[in-house]
């Protein structure tokens, strides 16, 4: 029992000293709010003064928005995003991407394309 409070403690002490590299200081510095409409149209962005940044517009058909900080290896982070009816749709520089697909099977693919089963 007294290495799990130990291993606890450490934790906590760990994550004391990353939680100081957060702004704690921070404020909003300008803030936009168009409340939903009788339509269901609404609008709203943000600015704080530790340099994060949101909006976002949306109505019943669906919503685009994006947001930008700053990391903490200092790299800007943006992310701009639609939802509509064909879902969630994010990019940005930071996501990561699939792996190009190998020649092989794009020639396999090729293939198939070129020679349909016969039914």
């Amino acid at each position: 029992m007294f290495k799990l409070s130990l291993c606890l403690l450490a934790a906590l002490m760990l994550s004391n000293v990353y939680a100081d590299n957060i702004n704690k200081d921070a404020v909003i510095t300008r803030e936009e709010v168009d409340s939903a409409d009788p339509d269901g149209n609404y609008r709203y962005a943000y600015e704080t003064s530790n340099g994060i940044q949101a909006q976002e517009a949306g109505n019943p058909n669906g919503i685009s928005g994006s947001s930008s900080y700053i990391s903490p290896e200092g790299i800007p982070i943006t992310l701009t995003y639609v939802a509509d009816e064909n879902g969630f749709q994010p990019q940005g520089a930071h996501l990561p991407t699939a792996p190009p697909i190998p020649e092989a099977i794009l020639r396999a693919l090729e293939y198939i394309a070129a020679h349909p089963p016969r039914s």
